[in-house]
């Protein structure tokens, strides 16, 4: 089977990382809106042993390849446009998050692949992470009993951005970027609809990067009373031995489960205990892509990744407004 890479902006390490755990799929072209990006492609394409065709327009290349899915990682603020173009002639999506800025844009990607049994998978990997898949388990499990408080931390180090952090039109703004990763392992833990959203976010000492922000703070009501809190922050010291830092505290009525340093931690009537993750645990695109060639069903479908992509967008709206958006359940 087939995929195309259409540009290198963010997570398309997701790919060469796990497609060799799916060997009837070959990376069969390659585009990026500058040489650069282009080579880059290329080289990690060849050292995995597979001869792409290299192109500079991803429509070209899409209509010349005729691919069974494409990974797109171009400009955020394209990606929409590059998901239609490849859905309206039937090719499966893997795309960097946000998928889309706008509802509109959610809505008929839902309306195309729902038309042409087409598969869309956006590139939130938090819940394929092990602890943090381990933990998504146990909670469905009942490990914790009915679940009803979710605390979600995403902390990343500043580093050096790239120009187009600086504006909105280009970046899609801190939430739908980081925050994404958060919402999703929500999504991942539990079916509870979300009832409203609640955000604020700030660009103070955001190193002069224009409109970035550099913090921000969600707050999601469920239903059944379920709550939902998800902090995100560029803070975390260049001095710190992780780019990241990715934790979950999720409370229930029979226990409290937390990740934190890739430690699993369960908290029930026997006491604190470090859980043993036990695999075999999924990656990302190989998981996506076995599910497209016949395989057992991946582990974020089609509902989840526009549903993610919304919430996205309402939590945005929410900070931006500084007022509460309703949700009114998923699409």
């Amino acid at each position: 089977m087939k995929l195309c890479l259409a540009g290198k902006r963010g997570h398309i390490h997701y790919v060469f990382e796990s497609i060799r755990d799916v060997p009837e799929w070959e990376i069969a072209g390659v585009s990026a809106t500058t040489p650069e990006e282009l080579a880059v492609l290329e080289d990690a394409a060849g050292t995995l042993g597979f001869s792409a065709e290299s192109f500079s327009d991803y429509r070209t290349m899409l209509d010349t390849v005729r691919p069974d899915m494409v990974a797109i990682d171009g400009p955020f603020e394209r990606h929409a446009e590059m998901c239609l173009e490849a859905l309206r002639r039937r090719i499966h999506v893997f795309c960097e998050k946000p998928i889309a800025f706008h509802l509109s844009e959610v809505a008929e990607m839902e309306k195309l692949a729902s038309e042409n049994n087409l598969r869309v998978m956006s590139m939130a990997a938090l819940r394929y992470e092990q602890a943090f898949q381990a933990a998504c388990d146990m909670v469905r499990s009942g490990a914790i009993g009915e679940l009803r408080l979710l605390q979600i931390q995403k902390s990343y180090k500043f580093g050096t951005r790239p120009d187009f952090y600086r504006k909105r039109a280009s970046y899609g703004g801190t939430i739908p970027w980081v925050g994404s990763h958060g919402i999703d392992l929500m999504l991942a833990m539990t079916d509870a609809e979300v009832r409203d959203i609640r955000a604020v976010q700030s660009r103070c000492c955001n190193h002069d990067t224009g409109e970035m922000e550099m913090t921000a703070q969600c707050l999601f009501g469920l239903e059944n009373g379920i709550m939902a809190s998800l902090s995100i922050d560029f803070l975390r010291p260049e001095s710190a031995p992780t780019w990241g830092d990715d934790r979950v505290r999720a409370a229930g009525t029979k226990g409290i489960l937390e990740v934190c340093g890739g430690i699993l931690t369960l908290l029930d009537s026997d006491g604190e205990h470090t859980v043993e993750m036990k695999g075999p645990f999924r990656r990302i695109f190989s998981d996506f892509a076995a599910e497209i060639s016949g395989g057992p069903r991946a582990l974020s479908g089609n509902a989840a990744t526009f549903e993610l992509a919304r919430l996205c967008i309402l939590a945005q709206e929410s900070a931006d407004r500084n007022q509460i958006v309703t949700a009114g359940g998923r699409i």
